[in-house]
């Protein structure tokens, strides 16, 4: 499957234009900056989600993992293809989850798309477009993300067998990336400048089962943690189920990794625990928590949780509600269940209604509001490193190591005039504080 294009501006010698659009999570985003690099060295135009649909050519990295996503995928796409028929794009790929998931589906409703790619079709893409795949750029990005931090995917795809999860089906296999490779590739971010490292995968505590026969992270980190001018290292995604209690040790001992831990739970019922496939009960999963706060004091613990899982009763979601009450998790996701196909919880009934579930993420929303609100009221007083990500308005925005970019709380520091501090570490006085954020000088 060729076309032309490429061969056409060889001979024009004027440049393409690519619009590349990314949707869902920071994996595919890291995917999108690996494209980025690959087109630009092919010398062609390229621009990272533009507002503006008048390129040749639009990329579209989409996710298919939950209903609210594939709805944002689809209706992006729609969006494009309409500009296409007004002229101002010319050629449309569509790339990512939901491309793998429903190519067939899509090519039958949506014809005007010029070519459809799975999950790191990186290669096939630029061979559409008449360019080929630079093998010797290997670790190398155009970075999206602000210059001070990036992601720093260790692994591919998943082996866990979660019942709601249609990932594996997806992605694929889990697939960790030798640690010398992961070891370049920080390298070469942190010389570029960066300065905040945040590690990714389905799931960052199976990273090396495949390639070394056990769980390999907390070497990793290590490894990472001692490359010159590396200020912090993040942990997003970490299974709980046979967690690595080597990593909490790390984590501890060295200064650069941030005492923050992002494990999503799910639930804690017994019975819906065991029907989702997680590999851990009620019992464990308090025991693991237990055992992370006391080997790592002060660390901030971030979960995700389901509502309205097939079978999920009043007294299941009282349950959780007190778990997350007693626990008082620092950061907190609430996700409505999917009924995706393809996945073990498909052949239950999704008995729960739209209604009783948005209920019950606004109960747990709620309670999440008041104890992160009591958590920031605590640190009025105290004095935070906070690295400064963006100006605006008339603040200066930051975030402190118990926070994630785009999901977590933010610091807000009143911006002096003419002052350059984006990208830099500050320690900032707290003043006040808000639900999700606070307030503060330096």
């Amino acid at each position: 499957m060729t076309t032309n294009l490429y061969f056409k501006f060889l001979k024009t010698k004027a440049p393409f234009k690519i619009n590349v659009i990314t949707l869902g999570c920071s994996k595919n985003l890291v995917d999108s900056e690996v494209l980025l690099k690959q087109l630009d060295i092919a010398k062609f135009q390229v621009s990272h989600n533009s507002d503006e649909l008048n390129q040749d050519i639009v990329i579209i990295n989409t996710c298919g993992f939950i209903n609210d996503a594939k709805q944002e995928s689809i209706d992006t796409i729609l969006n494009v293809v309409a500009a296409k028929r007004n002229g101002t794009v010319k050629k449309i790929i569509v790339n990512g989850c939901l491309s793998a998931r429903y190519s067939d589906e899509l090519k039958k409703e949506m014809p005007e798309v010029d070519a459809y790619f799975g999950v790191n079709d990186f290669d096939k893409i630029l061979n559409f477009i008449g360019a080929d795949f630079k093998h010797e750029l290997l670790g190398e990005r155009v970075l999206t993300t602000p210059s001070h931090y990036a992601y720093l995917k260790i692994a591919e795809g998943c082996d866990r067998k979660c019942s709601f999860c249609a990932i594996p089906f997806i992605r694929g296999k889990h697939i960790s990336k030798p640690i010398e490779e992961i070891v370049k590739e920080a390298t070469l971010l942190v010389n570029n400048g960066v300065k905040e490292l945040i590690l990714i995968a389905q799931d960052l505590t199976y990273y090396g089962i495949d390639i070394y026969k056990k769980r390999k992270l907390a070497s990793l980190l290590e490894k990472l943690s001692d490359i010159k001018n590396v200020e912090w290292i993040r942990l997003q995604y970490s299974y709980p189920a046979a967690f690595p209690m080597t990593v909490l040790k790390v984590i501890r001992e060295r200064e650069n990794i941030c005492k923050y831990l992002d494990i999503p739970f799910q639930h804690i019922s017994d019975h819906l625990l065991k029907s989702m496939n997680r590999g851990i009960d009620r019992e464990g999963t308090l025991k693991l928590i237990k055992k992370i706060k006391k080997e790592v004091p002060g660390i901030a613990l971030r979960t995700s949780l389901i509502v309205g899982y097939p079978g999920e009763t009043e007294k299941d979601f009282n349950e959780l509600l007190n778990f997350a009450n007693d626990v008082k998790f620092d950061r907190l996701g609430v996700f409505k269940y999917s009924h995706e196909e393809s996945t073990k919880a498909f052949a239950l009934k999704d008995n729960i209604s739209p209604k009783v579930k948005q209920e019950r993420v606004d109960a747990l929303m709620q309670l999440q509001q008041d104890i992160s609100l009591e958590k920031n009221k605590a640190l009025i007083g105290k004095a935070l490193k906070v690295i400064i990500d963006r100006k605006e308005n008339e603040f200066f925005v930051g975030r402190t190591e118990y926070d994630s970019p785009e999901v977590d709380n933010e610091v807000l520091i009143a911006a002096p005039a003419n002052a350059k501090i984006i990208g830099q570490f500050k320690n900032v006085k707290i003043t006040n504080a808000e639900t999700y954020d606070l307030f503060g000088k330096t």
